[in-house]
């Protein structure tokens, strides 16, 4: 029985790994994503998982087979449930029309994949019908929610990743304005200057500048980047900016104050979170540390007490 669940964990393990590995886009190919997909080039945004000789990995070549007969049971009901859909991958950084395909495809092929091992492993294992069932239902839906609970994992770590480069950048963001660079060139020099450090917030500056270079009002621009990114700050940044430029204010001194908001308020997490470890602490502390203290502590008397019981002598000498 162990064998078995070692083998049902070990392809778990592998047809999870595919789906990720053909859903996530290539590293040294993001930045060329970006400039294709902004300038409208839908044929070669399509080819990002591609390798530089231009063909296909095994695992997308598998997907683009299965992902037009999986996606069916798993289809969206509506538009908005298809706009949700797409705005939740956008905020893990996931883009392109195929990675809403995929990915429901992929909740799919994993919950027959589970269910299909999960049949098997109860057949060997001699299970009565009703548990059998059982077996196989859970290890479907275990399956089918997994794509989901992934996006959750991806879409929390890029908005923390983001929520934690905004504060630099917007200093960053406040030195080039207060030099003399417009707006627009600011967001382009801190997107450049960013890139290697934070990265996810470096690409989400880039699309909104190019969406303004391509003729989409600036306000616009930056409301979507705020709703890929994902993070009420930089919402709370966008509404900053647009009412200093609608009643004619210093954007300046607009975006020196924000800088100063969210440098308050990370202090402020910091401190809430150092507050946060005693608590925290007393999990380990009861389960681990207490009992090897009272181990070493009572231990010695508790074998001096059963020692003195087993010979019939008094307690002490």
């Amino acid at each position: 029985m162990n064998d078995e669940i070692m083998i049902i964990g070990a392809l778990v393990v592998v047809s999870v790994g595919l789906i990720v590995y053909a859903l996530w886009p290539a590293r040294d190919a993001e930045e060329e994503t970006v400039r294709r997909r902004m300038r409208g080039q839908r044929a070669a945004a399509d080819q990002t998982g591609e390798r530089k000789d231009g063909t296909l990995t095994a695992a997308r070549q598998v997907l683009d087979k299965v992902a037009p007969y999986a996606i069916k049971p798993v289809m969206p009901r509506n538009d908005q449930e298809m706009s949700t859909l797409r705005d939740k991958l956008a905020t893990a950084g996931l883009r392109g029309e195929q990675v809403v395909r995929n990915f429901l495809a992929s909740k799919t092929i994993v919950g027959l994949f589970l269910a299909l091992v999960a049949l098997l492993a109860g057949w060997q294992g001699g299970y009565e019908p009703i548990k059998l069932f059982g077996l196989v239902a859970f290890a479907g839906g275990v399956g089918f929610m997994f794509p989901n609970l992934w996006l959750w994992i991806a879409v929390s770590q890029r908005t923390e990743k983001i929520r934690n480069g905004l504060p630099d950048s917007l200093d960053l963001l406040v030195v080039s304005v207060e030099s003399g660079l417009g707006l627009d060139a600011g967001i382009q020099r801190v997107s450049d200057e960013m890139r290697n450090v934070h990265k996810e917030l470096s690409e989400e500056m880039q699309i909104a500048v190019l969406e303004t270079q391509m003729g989409v009002p600036r306000a616009e621009a930056l409301e979507n980047m705020a709703r890929r990114s994902g993070v009420e700050e930089m919402k709370a940044l966008v509404a900053v900016i647009t009412q200093a430029e609608k009643f004619g204010t210093s954007v300046a001194k607009a975006l020196r104050t924000q800088a100063e908001t969210l440098r308050q308020k990370r202090r402020l997490k910091a401190e809430e979170r150092a507050q946060k470890t005693t608590v925290k602490l007393m999990v380990p502390l009861v389960l681990f540390i207490f009992p090897s203290i009272f181990v070493v502590l009572v231990g010695p008397a508790a074998l001096r007490i059963i020692a003195t019981l087993g010979q019939g002598g008094p307690l002490s000498k």
